[in-house]
């Protein structure tokens, strides 16, 4: 019998709730990151991306209208009913979603229906970007997505970008020297619970499995779940045992010179610490989850 050809699916960008777009712009460029100007959603949210020569970026996620958020979600928009899913059960901030790149989203959602693993319907919309030169852009994308009932605090979409949004060059050259992002750490008591989940919506069955949990490559990109021990050890954070389901953690970014991204953190005064060879910040406000920085 032939099996149907995969093709993993690589790292489009991650959503990053936050209360206040001001206050991420404020937190981001403290850590020397260039962020896009604000930009609007049709459906309530808005965001100010941070991109990176590796053609992945950061979305960080904040609410323009809440009546028009509400409106959307009751009426059956799957990317806003979960952010406001998150936002109820954890709070404003945080890693939410893993956006996936695909050249085709319909077949991902007619592939993950077929493997019962889909979140809602699919939603295509347009959104404008302002660039630093002052020309303005639209983007256009197509998205499925793929969750699971036991993680109600995260979920994975595909995006395929119809019109991809016009980035200068201006935009991913950051002063922290990040070029893109290395790994995604979620985390999960006993991770391979989420193994088929995770399979289906990167579509690649490759997974590795170690004593600390799961990885798998979406792309460049890893895509890892730590359990407890996994999660104290490379990063020195506790999390809870028993609280069951999927959760982001960190995101681990290349950097260009570790020891100017270094001394960048020290004229900004920038808490952080060493481990493994990687500078490790934790999370604060504007920044919802710990960022990891390595070369």
């Amino acid at each position: 019998m032939n099996l149907p050809t995969r093709t993993a699916r690589p790292l489009d960008h991650l959503v990053l709730p936050v209360a206040e777009l001001g206050q991420a712009r404020r937190r981001l460029g403290d850590l020397g990151f260039t962020v896009a100007g604000d930009a609007r959603h049709p459906f309530g949210t808005e965001n100010a991306c941070v991109f990176f020569s590796d053609n992945t970026y950061l979305e960080p996620l904040a609410i323009a209208s809440r009546e028009e958020c509400e409106a959307a979600a009751l009426g059956g928009n799957a990317f806003v009913a979960r952010d406001q899913a998150f936002r109820f059960r954890q709070g404003p901030e945080g890693l939410s979603a893993v956006v996936l790149g695909t050249p085709d989203a319909a077949t991902d959602h007619i592939r993950y229906r077929s493997c019962g693993i889909s979140g809602g319907e699919m939603l295509e919309f347009s959104r404008p970007i302002r660039l630093p030169d002052g020309r303005e852009g639209l983007g256009s994308f197509r998205l499925a997505f793929a969750a699971d009932l036991r993680a109600p605090d995260f979920f994975l979409f595909s995006c395929q970008r119809i019109r991809a949004l016009p980035v200068d060059g201006a935009l991913t050259d950051h002063e922290n020297g990040v070029t893109g992002i290395a790994e995604v750490v979620l985390s999960e008591p006993n991770p391979t619970d989420f193994q088929y989940l995770l399979q289906e919506a990167v579509d690649e069955r490759e997974v590795s499995a170690h004593s600390f949990g799961m990885d798998i490559q979406a792309g460049s990109v890893k895509l890892s779940v730590l359990n407890p021990a996994g999660m104290e050890a490379f990063y020195g954070r506790p999390v809870s045992a028993t609280d069951r389901g999927l959760r982001g953690r960190a995101v681990v970014f290349r950097v260009a010179d570790l020891e100017a991204t270094r001394a960048l953190f020290a004229q900004n005064d920038i808490e952080f610490a060493e481990m493994g060879g990687r500078l490790v910040v934790p999370e604060v406000p504007g920044q919802g989850v710990i960022f990891a920085f390595g070369v």
